[in-house]
């Protein structure tokens, strides 16, 4: 390689240098685990949606999340866990947000060699939910937040978990639903 073959920033420019195509992996993977058929990405033609009518700022808001409360039964569930699936959780729940709950992502498949689990505001941002509440940038934060399992189920997720965390957030009057999804 020559000088000429770097970047002003060092890198090589590799005229091959394409994104992952992670749908293809994800259809070769589920293929090579012996499923009958390609993975298919769920999709959906007519998207249920609400607009808000008033501003976030004065709209009362919910967390939902796919992270797992802490078990201490389940084994290592750290910031630098490896794949825990004894942690996994398999219906919709919710805990109060007082006290923080402690929730963890080691049930979840992620990046573990460039990335942890250390931040839990990346993965569960009640803190800067409730530092937006003070600050008025959202109207009220919900008592309590939901959890959603990760079983890479369409017809589960349509069929069972979307539809309690439907009922729950009716049933707390919320405005707003922010999906932090792990």
């Amino acid at each position: 390689m020559t000088t000429a073959d770097r970047t002003e920033t060092g890198f090589t420019e590799v005229e091959l240098d394409l994104p992952v195509r992670y749908m293809d992996r994800s259809r070769a993977y589920y293929l090579t685990l012996g499923y009958g058929n390609p993975y298919r990405w769920a999709q959906h033609r007519d998207v249920p949606f609400t607009r808000i009518t008033k501003p976030v700022s004065e709209s009362r808001v919910a967390l939902v999340s796919t992270a797992s409360p802490y078990n201490p039964e389940a084994g290592d569930q750290g910031p630098w866990a490896p794949y825990n699936a004894n942690a996994k959780f398999t219906n919709v729940y919710s805990m109060p947000v007082d006290p923080p709950p402690d929730v963890r992502i080691s049930h979840v498949g992620y990046d573990r060699k460039h990335t942890s689990a250390e931040d839990i505001n990346s993965y569960f941002p009640l803190a800067r939910l409730q530092e937006a509440e003070r600050e008025g940038r959202i109207g009220k934060l919900n008592e309590r937040f939901y959890g959603v399992p990760t079983l890479r189920s369409q017809r589960l997720t349509n069929e069972r978990d979307a539809p309690a965390v439907l009922e729950m957030c009716r049933a707390d009057g919320i405005e707003a639903a922010i999906l932090v999804a792990t």
